[in-house]
């Protein structure tokens, strides 16, 4: 827990300041943004309160002195700020021109803080813990992403133990100067690349395309989780060629209550006839039930026939918010929306399949950036003749693995379950069904969980910064590690959800934190690695044609 500092009301905390004279000098104001859900911030409080205990004790090695600026509270049992009202009130008694460092070691809203943080003059620094159990790097890449898009000048530094040499070195710089600057010679633009003439061909001529056909991008919902960066603005996303079809949850919940029953028996015999695994149980409050994930299934018919209903390429469901209190999660229906191989859905009044032969690309948490990237990916991928399947997934955690064969950092990427089982070894009798964690879920739900296939991938984000959309792509190869070693990296991070063991190509772990502007990272499979060089290419070019600042990340 907190020390006693922080676990009492601020007006108690006068003798604390009175006995640090350096808090009187220079006094640094600090935050944490949480969770909407009582349940998540309940259960990582701890590790926040362990953060925050480590990186106060760091700054008072320094010569100054934290105070923070909103209590624990009693009666919720956690410290952070958990809404957008809350986080006004607490910058209402913050000075302007403070240093302030927003901390955190969990997953966060981040429009809990981007109204205060719109207006704050002083230096502000973003820190995370860096580890799988306490997403806290995941929350500080939104935030980071968030900050990026909304033009709010900000440093960022992560750390374990907050002892390290390069967190020390950077601490100093902003303590200092209100600035941290970090690494990041691995990122060229496009125009300083060598593009090779073939591939800028083909991607420019699918541009050109796109923007003449136009397409619509189907979004339930937009604004998930506070993810400000996820939200592309329509006159910046317009001139690409695709336009948003603004649909509710409601209507997709709606939609669910005419799938008839045996229906949804049908796409559930497709999987199981297909080898995939679902580990069900009988109690409906902590284990998987046939009951949740046919109810999946009705979700899964409904998405595709409103696609269709709309004329909808790709679609992105909210469900954290709203959908979540209805039914149980999206994460099976995603990712079988994602898969080219899939379960057959047939429109109500004609009976005629939908979208035969083809994967509806789904961007998680309404992430429309993902969207735009994903759908563009689907289409280009199939114009090369690849497997078109791809995933947005987490950059949740990493660190170095070595044997006799493999000495590299290893990343954990992993999403809550959208990915397509074509990722997985194994294809769909290498996909299993778990039940979402209900401190998340509480109606329970299904997830698509695998282990993803060794090869090449070509990895992107597309974000918003100066106004602009801009793109960063890069090579990484997916390895395979010892069961031993892929399970302990489950365990340390959530063990329900699908796993992508990465190594990036030229980039260290500093680097991509010091350069990526969100939580979310874009993969799609190549043939090879001479085949993951070209798409590279021939996507950069289209989404410069597209008119994107596209930038090329480490070796290619």
């Amino acid at each position: 827990m907190y020390p006693a500092i922080l676990s009492i009301p601020l007006v108690a905390v006068a003798p604390y300041i009175i006995a640090h004279p350096t808090y009187m000098k220079k006094p640094i104001y600090l935050v944490a943004s949480g969770d909407l859900r009582l349940t998540a911030n309940q259960k990582c409080q701890d590790a926040q309160a362990a953060l925050e205990k480590d990186l106060i004790t760091a700054i008072e090695k320094e010569g100054y002195t934290v105070k923070r600026a909103h209590p624990y509270d009693k009666t919720k049992q956690h410290g952070f700020i958990d809404s957008q009202k809350y986080g006004m009130e607490v910058f209402r008694n913050i000075p302007a021109n403070a240093p302030l460092i927003v901390a955190e070691a969990v997953w966060q809203y981040s429009h809990h803080l981007l109204a205060g943080l719109t207006t704050h003059r002083g230096p502000i620094l973003t820190v995370a813990n860096w580890s799988g159990t306490w997403p806290g790097l995941v929350g500080m890449l939104n935030l980071n992403g968030s900050l990026t898009k909304a033009g709010i000048n900000y440093s960022t530094l992560w750390s374990e133990d907050f002892t390290d040499a390069l967190f020390l070195k950077g601490l100093r710089s902003w303590l200092k100067t209100g600035k941290v600057k970090h690494d990041t010679s691995h990122v060229k633009a496009i125009k300083k690349v060598k593009v090779p003439s073939a591939a800028a061909k083909i991607g420019r001529a699918f541009a050109q395309c796109l923007k003449r056909d136009k397409l619509i991008m189907g979004v339930f919902d937009e604004g998930c989780m506070g993810m400000f960066n996820a939200i592309i603005p329509d006159e910046l996303l317009h001139p690409t060629g695709v336009f948003k079809e603004r649909l509710s949850q409601s209507s997709l919940y709606a939609k669910m209550q005419t799938v008839k029953d045996a229906e949804a028996r049908a796409v559930y015999q497709w999987l199981l006839a297909r080898g995939m695994t679902f580990q069900l149980g009988t109690d409906e409050v902590t284990e998987l039930t046939e009951a949740q994930v046919l109810q999946q299934c009705k979700m899964y018919i409904a998405a595709v026939r409103i696609a269709a209903e709309f004329g909808a390429e790709t679609i992105g469901i909210q469900y954290q918010q709203g959908l979540k209190d209805l039914a149980p999660a999206s994460d099976l229906v995603e990712g079988l929306l994602n898969n080219v191989q899939r379960p057959p859905v047939y429109a109500e009044a004609t009976g005629k399949e939908l979208f035969k032969g083809e994967a509806l690309p789904h961007f998680n948490e309404v992430d429309e950036c993902a969207g735009l990237d994903g759908v563009i990916t689907y289409k280009l991928w199939r114009e090369l003749g690849y497997a078109p399947e791809n995933t947005l997934h987490d950059i949740r955690w990493g660190r170095q693995y070595k044997d006799k064969e493999l000495d590299a950092y290893v990343w954990v990427f992993l999403i809550s379950g959208a990915a397509p089982p074509e990722h997985f070894i194994g294809g769909f009798k290498g996909t299993s069904s778990e039940r979402q964690p209900s401190k998340y879920f509480k109606l329970g739900g299904g997830t698509v969980k695998g282990i993803s296939k060794p090869g090449w991938i070509v990895w992107s984000r597309v974000f918003v910064e100066d106004g602009k959309l801009k793109f960063d792509t890069g090579l990484a190869e997916v390895v395979k590690l010892p069961k031993v070693e892929t399970d302990d990296r489950w365990n340390l991070t959530t063990s329900q959800w699908p796993i992508m063991h990465a190594v990036l190509q030229g980039i260290s772990r500093d680097q991509m934190m010091a350069r990526h502007k969100s939580n979310h990272i874009q993969v799609v499979y190549a043939p090879d690695k001479a085949g993951a060089k070209h798409g590279l290419f021939v996507k950069a070019a289209a989404m410069a044609e597209l008119g994107l600042d596209v930038s090329v990340c480490g070796k290619v």
